[in-house]
This record gives C-alpha cells, sequence and structure tokens, in this order.
C-alpha cells in the first residue's frame, strides 16, 4: 500500500516536529486543528469519535481507511510545521 509508507513517511515527521515543538506550539497546534474540525463539522455533520477512533488502532487497515489516516497526518504535519516556522506557507 501506497498510502502505508506515505502514513509512516508523515508519522515520523510529526514524532520529530512534536519532539522540537514547544508545549506553547503543540497547544497552537492543537487548536488550529479543532477550529478546523469545528469546521467541516459545521459544513457537513458532526463527526462521531466512535467513528473515527477505532482507525487508530487498526490491525489490517482498507486503504480508504489507511488513506485518511495518512491525510490526517499531513494536516497534522502542516499546522505543526507552519506553527514551529519549519513551513513557509500555509496548508491547513
Amino acid at each position: 500500500m501506497a498510502n502505508l509508507s506515505t502514513f509512516e513517511q508523515y508519522y515520523k515527521l510529526a514524532d520529530m516536529l512534536i519532539e522540537t515543538a514547544t508545549k506553547e506550539q503543540v497547544a497552537e497546534s492543537t487548536r488550529l486543528l479543532a477550529l478546523n474540525l469545528a469546521y467541516y463539522q459545521a459544513k457537513y455533520r458532526e463527526i462521531p469519535l466512535k467513528d473515527t477512533l477505532p482507525m487508530a488502532n487498526m490491525a489490517e487497515p482498507t486503504e480508504a481507511q489507511v488513506k485518511l489516516v495518512a491525510d490526517g497526518m499531513q494536516n497534522l504535519v502542516g499546522v505543526l510545521g507552519n506553527v514551529c516556522g519549519v513551513l513557509d506557507e500555509a496548508k491547513h
């Protein structure tokens, strides 16, 4: 699965960013991601946590689930990178 490799790369990059980020930068990233989620929920619908939480520990994900998790990691890396000043352009 190509997306699994993408997910793993974003996951490692997110870990590196989290390790170097200050507590305030992680908090700001969390607030921005919460705002993005709230915007999505207001525009489309609420996403029950019971629908997404199991994906965090799935043993054999489908390609669609891997893509979704990889996209989530990409969002995290984008927000952390912007807040930490690592990325030049906002993409969250």
